[in-house]
């Protein structure tokens, strides 16, 4: 893959770029509520700027059936505007077309146009190679900085490789040099923190992981799934029972497995009417579930953890946006970011945790890509990634 390091080195005042972003932030009556994926484009967009370039940042927000005012990139573009110090200008004719075309090429050197929601359009999803001519018509160079996309073969990060010279962003290569570190060459003692509702999602990684793993602490879906194989009451909570046998072949691989021994449990995950602590091996009231570890639990999983060297935590402890089961992931989350190993926070809702509790700075890297960060470390090949290894060998365009 060629690095954004080259292209600046060949870039001139004026040229055109298309920077495919993860801009995907939550917004609350048009306003954005959390800019941690904002400030993680920006080294990318400001290098880009600093050397005089035309760029075009584009993104999707959520997930809309159509054109969707209520998310369109507009509060993006609000944003910009307000904060930084280059000219920026919203596109609205989508999907663009001979308007946007006549204003990139009118915009001055070190210019930001921002783009209309790319999934306002079915062709974004379907790879569509129209749509991505429509992108990249008026551009020169194409940029991706939006690693948690990279593991879907969308048009703006699949198809538009093939019309344009292609180059990866600051915040992608970061993401691919820790996540091979930990994938590759983790520095043992090397843990891995399993949470989370779904346990077949986490299976891969961890069969993969399995020869460099010195243990596994289980919470959330995979303990209840492996309790419960154990003859354990867990309630009416969620399991996976057929992905017992591969959870099994991973302990006969002498991967220590550490296991809650006491929880948080409610009759419900949102807003409990009642909620009782108990110990593994107690009886669970039928309409109960267990939502949280319990602070035993926690002080367990401290002792295992305070000489690790490398810890990978994906999936929060229990149900964290309810505060009556939030208490096991913040204490893990305060434990971890005190210790002197380097710990990775997966993407999703464990990075988000940590974000909310004001600790992602405490940490060697919070990854912006959930599936994406899963699928490269279960060793898939990311779609986003192999078209831009495939892109390498074309020309510049036009000038």
């Amino acid at each position: 893959m060629r690095t954004i390091e080259e292209l600046l080195t060949i870039v001139e005042a004026g040229d055109r770029v298309f920077l495919r972003g993860d801009l995907n932030v939550p917004l609350e009556d048009g306003k954005i509520t959390d800019f941690n994926r904002v400030s993680a484009l920006l080294p990318t967009l400001e290098s880009l700027l600093s050397s005089g370039c035309v760029v075009t940042v584009a993104t999707h927000l959520g997930r809309p059936s159509g054109v969707d005012p209520n998310l369109s990139t507009e509060p993006l573009y609000r944003y910009f505007a307000a904060n930084l110090s280059y000219p920026v200008a919203l596109i609205e004719e989508f999907p663009p077309g001979p308007i946007y075309q006549h204003q990139v090429s009118e915009q001055s050197p070190g210019s930001l146009l921002i783009l209309e929601n790319l999934r306002f359009s079915p062709g974004e999803k379907s790879n569509d190679l129209e749509f991505a001519k429509k992108l990249a018509s008026g551009n020169q160079f194409y940029v991706n900085d939006a690693f948690g996309c990279c593991h879907r073969a969308h048009a703006s990060v699949d198809a538009i490789t093939t019309l344009l010279p292609s180059f990866v962003g600051h915040l992608i290569q970061k993401e691919l040099a820790v996540l091979s570190q930990i994938k590759d060459h983790p520095k043992r003692p090397f843990w891995v923190i399993s949470g989370g509702a779904k346990v077949s999602d986490k299976l891969g990684v961890l069969n993969t992981l399995s020869t460099k793993l010195d243990g596994v602490i289980c919470t959330g879906g995979l303990a209840n799934t492996l309790l419960h194989g154990q003859g354990v009451d867990v309630g009416s909570s969620k399991i996976e029972p057929e992905s017992l046998n591969e959870v099994h072949q991973l302990i006969s691989g002498n991967v220590e497995m550490v296991l809650p021994v006491d929880f948080i449990a409610g009759d419900q995950p949102i807003e409990p009417t009642e909620t009782i602590n108990i110990r593994r091996g107690d009886s669970v009231p039928d309409d109960f579930s267990l939502f949280d570890v319990g602070p035993e639990s926690i002080s367990e999983i401290q002792k295992k953890l305070s000489a690790a060297e490398t810890v990978f935590w994906n999936g929060p402890a229990g149900v964290f946006e309810t505060p009556e089961f939030s208490s096991g992931t913040r204490e893990l989350a305060k434990f971890l970011a005190k210790i002197p190993g380097k710990v990775v926070v997966g993407g999703g809702d464990s990075a988000a945790a940590v974000r909310q509790l004001g600790l992602a700075n405490y940490f060697h890297h919070v990854s912006t890509g959930g599936g994406a960060a899963l699928e490269f470390l279960e060793g898939k090949s990311l779609p986003g990634l192999v078209a831009l290894s495939d892109s390498v060998q074309k020309d510049s365009g036009p000038r």
